[in-house]
């Protein structure tokens, strides 16, 4: 897994701050899937921020006697669910805590464990030993399996699932921090640095963070499709958010019953999160290809 980290840990020394950073925003405007995603998370984020404003209806209201209407029913664009709420303001309102949950997890991860991870790379010897088959005893278990059997243990909410995910994720960013900062530290400019009397301290903040820094967020965001996904999951099986609040996850549980009398209406939060992770997932390689100054 940290292979995807690794062409970018190639990054020289130093190319001058502001002219790496303007090649990568060059490559990455050229590149017309990347600008696509870009946009549609863009408007996504627009649109679930500006839910209140946009939903025509709230998130709770409903009426047995319009449950299930089609789409393009009036005055219900995108129809009514098995309660007869509103779909679009209910995926306006989900995507709120889906996004929440999706990202979440993965900035929490990148804090703990790109710390750990740049320790073990830099200090080496025991300490390195000691985090990293730490870290390998998370590896003996399946992604899906260890979030459920966390979140199971700690029992249902949203907060014991944000803790689940992010004890998922920091094994991962610190096995990818530990080996881009491995390669980093065998490095020239480093030990030259060394050898002038630099201590480790300023190593680290001068010429070690600034190249890993880079890498590691660009393997964090292609985490987010992977966080979102396991997190409605979570939902999906009762063990993230709980009834009545929207979310895509759960949006999904409730309307399984519905997948034979109104599959389009069913399908609707399946759609969002596949197009929601799928841009995450593009997005995320325009990145490590634009950061690859190879």
């Amino acid at each position: 897994m940290s292979d995807l980290a690794l062409p970018a840990a190639a990054v020289p020394a130093a190319p001058a701050g502001a002219s790496y950073w303007a090649g990568v925003r060059k490559r990455l405007m050229r590149d017309p899937v990347s600008l696509v995603c870009a946009a549609v998370l863009l408007l996504m984020l627009a649109a679930i921020l500006l839910a209140p404003v946009i939903a025509p209806y709230g998130p709770y209201t409903g009426s047995v006697l319009r449950r299930l209407k089609p789409i393009g029913f009036p005055g219900y664009v995108l129809g009514t669910d098995e309660q007869g709420r509103d779909m679009l303001t209910r995926l306006l309102f989900g995507g709120r805590l889906s996004w929440f949950l999706g990202i979440t997890p993965v900035v929490l991860a990148f804090g703990v464990g790109g710390l750990l991870g740049l320790v073990a790379g830099f200090a080496g010897g025991w300490v390195n030993m000691l985090i990293m088959r730490t870290t390998d005893v998370f590896y003996a278990f399946p992604s899906v399996l260890l979030a459920v059997a966390i979140s199971g243990a700690l029992g249902t909410g949203i907060g014991n699932a944000i803790l689940s995910l992010t004890l998922v994720f920091i094994p991962q960013i610190i096995r990818v921090t530990e080996s881009v900062t491995t390669g980093v530290r065998n490095l020239d400019y480093v030990e030259s640095a060394r050898a002038s009397g630099a201590g480790a301290m300023t190593i680290v903040r001068v010429h070690v963070l600034p190249n890993v820094l880079g890498p590691v967020f660009v393997y964090a965001t292609s985490l987010i499709s992977v966080s979102m996904i396991l997190a409605s999951g979570l939902s999906f099986l009762g063990l993230g958010t709980q009834p009545p609040e929207p979310e895509w996850g759960l949006m999904l549980n409730t309307l399984r019953a519905a997948i034979y009398t109104q599959p389009l209406i069913a399908m609707l939060p399946g759609l969002c999160i596949f197009v929601t992770s799928l841009c995450f997932n593009l997005l995320s390689d325009g990145l490590r290809a634009a950061m690859d100054v190879r």
